[in-house]
C-alpha cells in the first residue's frame, strides 16, 4: 500500500507510536445497482474502495479521488452512510493507526472498473445479493447503504442499521 508522504513525515517524529487518522470510504453503486468492489493487495481480501484525504481535503473530494485513484471509475457522493471510529491497526512494520471512517454511498457516472493502482489485486462490479467473502468493514456499509436510512454514528445505540 502507498504510504502518502504526509505520513511518512510524521513517522519520523513519532515512530511507530498510535496516529490518529482520517479514513474515507465509499459503498459505490452502478446503474443497475452493482457495488464496487477492490481485492485489496494487502490483505486479500474483497472490500469497498477507501483511503486517506491529504492535508485540507475535503472528504467527499478525497473519496472521489481514491475511487479513481484505485479503479478508474469516476463517482459523485449522494450522501454519508456512516461515521466510525475504527479499532487500532499494527502494520507489520510496527506502525500503529486508528482511523475514523466517513463512508459515503455514491454513484458511479463514468470509466470502466479496472485495477488502477498498486492498492488492488482485482476490481469489479458484483450484486448485492451475489457478494464474494469480505471483510465485516465493508458488508456493514454495504447494509447500511441498503437500508436508505439516515447516516448511522457509532456509539450512539443499536448495531449497525438497528435504527
Amino acid at each position: 500500500m502507498a504510504i502518502p508522504d504526509f505520513i511518512r513525515e510524521l513517522r519520523t517524529l513519532i515512530g511507530d507510536r498510535l496516529l490518529w487518522m482520517p479514513g474515507t470510504s465509499a459503498v459505490v453503486l452502478d446503474e443497475e445497482g452493482r457495488v464496487l468492489l477492490g481485492l485489496r493487495s494487502d490483505t486479500g481480501e474483497w472490500s469497498i474502495i477507501g483511503g486517506i484525504p491529504e492535508p485540507g481535503e475535503q472528504p467527499a473530494a478525497a473519496i472521489v479521488r481514491e475511487v479513481f485513484e484505485e479503479t478508474s471509475v469516476r463517482c459523485v457522493p449522494e450522501r454519508v452512510l456512516l461515521v466510525e471510529a475504527l479499532q487500532r491497526v499494527v502494520y507489520p512494520n510496527g506502525d500503529v493507526c486508528q482511523f475514523m471512517d466517513i463512508c459515503f454511498l455514491a454513484r458511479a457516472v463514468g470509466g470502466e472498473a479496472r485495477v488502477n493502482d498498486d492498492e488492488s489485486l482485482e476490481v469489479g462490479w458484483f450484486a448485492v445479493d451475489a457478494l464474494p467473502p469480505m471483510e465485516p468493514f465493508a458488508v456493514a456499509r454495504i447494509k447500511q447503504a441498503a437500508m436508505d436510512e439516515p447516516t448511522w454514528f457509532a456509539g450512539c445505540g443499536g448495531e449497525l442499521g438497528d435504527g
